[in-house]
């Protein structure tokens, strides 16, 4: 079966998506500080390793019969600043729920029974829960459709690494135990891991 991208539907194209780039890592990211706004994003990536840089899709919200800039798009463009936390899965139902069209007054965060710690370099605090904290500075935003689909790209400017997922000079990535977004209200865990033997000149 081949399918025509333009033949697809409104809101087509977001389903196919989500349906063929998968698992896909999440941005739990926490933005502002009066209150700190906490919401999930599975469309994210690093885009440069020199400096160390993040990229990642925040669409607009529905709401009744139009469209707004979600919370977190609105405090990283106005503070420029924003962390990008790492859930392990143990912490996968207070993420789904962090995804809920709380109000922008509400903290998601204390909502949740999160704890709020401070950032070293940025002023919006991480969670002291998560394995892994990267504090970002916006470098820029583009938008790419009119009906959502802003690319944040931020700088790291630090991590954060919990003690027992620390390595000495890495990321243990099997002590991380992160969790990935599939289609839909649908999530998995890390499963088996398979270690080949490197590749000459890879």
């Amino acid at each position: 079966m081949y399918i025509d991208a333009t033949d697809l539907p409104r809101g087509g194209g977001y389903r196919m998506l989500v349906g063929s780039v998968m698992p896909r890592p999440i941005a739990w990211i926490t933005s502002g500080t009066d209150p700190v706004n906490l919401a999930p994003f599975s469309a994210f990536t690093w885009v440069s390793v020199d400096p160390p840089m993040l990229g990642v899709t925040i669409q607009q919200r529905a709401v009744g019969g139009s469209r707004r800039d979600k919370d977190t798009l609105h405090n990283i463009r106005t503070t420029g600043e924003y962390v990008v936390n790492i859930a392990d899965d143990m912490m996968l139902e207070q993420v789904h729920a962090s995804s809920e069209g709380f109000t922008a007054d509400v903290g998601e965060a204390e909502h949740l029974g999160l704890t709020l710690a401070p950032s070293v370099s940025v002023a919006v605090p991480r969670l002291a829960e998560v394995p892994v904290a990267m504090e970002c500075r916006l470098d820029r935003i583009m938008r790419f459709s009119a009906v959502g689909g802003s690319f944040v790209v931020g700088t790291v400017v630090g991590w954060h690494v919990r003690d027992d997922v620390w390595g000495g000079d890495r990321i243990q990535y099997d002590r991380v135990h992160p969790i990935g977004r599939l289609a839909g209200p649908r999530y998995t865990r890390v499963g088996e891991i398979i270690e080949l033997p490197p590749v000459p000149g890879g």
